[in-house]
């Protein structure tokens, strides 16, 4: 018991004076268990770019965001294919804000989440649709082109999914809401940021809906450019 409090108290107290990150300076360092069962830090990075990508979670208290999911899913595709952390010599990590039994309850409306992208892209009666509706079958086709079937199979979880379940780093971070986009529950803002291997911050994105985070292409398109 005494272990395990010192433990705790270790991993908080790293994270107590984390705050917004300013592109072209020094990213605040934190530690984060994983959900893969592993412990995260920053600063065990150094020498390594990151991608640290924060994940929207929950669009409201029964529902996760779907898109979240295609994010996840659109990177682990590319990574399967193209090996990028080996290519680019770093880390990709996902942020959520939530403790480990909420994640696995993430993990396991994967398949559904990904199957609704697919029904926004494909709906039964898309001959018909017409304002809002078809342009949502519209914009989702041009925006989430991939289709990833995980029904008959494990999910692959490449990338480690960091536990933030006290919300210390995404509040220090500011990107902690229980109010965005529409809907109130305990959610991040989808944010990326890209962190060079002397530690520097150097892009910073924060989505202002739901809809508008970079895709993976644009983000490994910086990457090789700039890095």
């Amino acid at each position: 018991m005494t272990i395990l409090a010192s433990v705790t108290f270790n991993l908080y107290s790293q994270n107590e004076n984390i705050s917004p990150g300013i592109v072209g300076d020094k990213f605040p360092d934190f530690t984060l268990q994983t959900y893969q069962g592993d412990q995260f830090s920053i600063s065990d990075f150094r020498g390594k770019n990151i991608l640290l990508i924060s994940s929207r979670g929950k669009y409201n208290d029964n529902t996760w965001c779907a898109l979240c999911y295609y994010q996840y899913a659109d990177f682990t595709d590319v990574e399967l294919k193209k090996q990028i952390r080996k290519k680019y010599n770093m880390e990709i990590v996902f942020l959520l804000p939530y403790n480990m039994d909420t994640i696995a309850s993430w993990e396991k409306t994967f398949p559904q989440e990904l199957a609704n992208i697919e029904k926004w892209k494909n709906p039964a009666n898309s001959e018909t649709l017409s304002g809002g509706q078809k342009s949502w079958m519209e914009f989702t086709r041009v925006h989430y082109p991939k289709t990833f079937d995980y029904a008959n199979k494990k999910i692959p979880l490449p990338f480690p999914i960091l536990v933030d379940d006290n919300q210390e780093v995404s509040k220090g971070l500011d990107i902690f809401r229980t109010e965005w986009n529409g809907t109130k529950t305990m959610q991040n803002v989808p944010t990326v940021f890209i962190i060079d291997k002397e530690g520097i911050l150097r892009f910073k994105y924060i989505s202002q809906s739901t809809i508008d985070r970079p895709s993976a292409e644009y983000i490994l398109s910086f990457i090789d450019k700039n890095l």
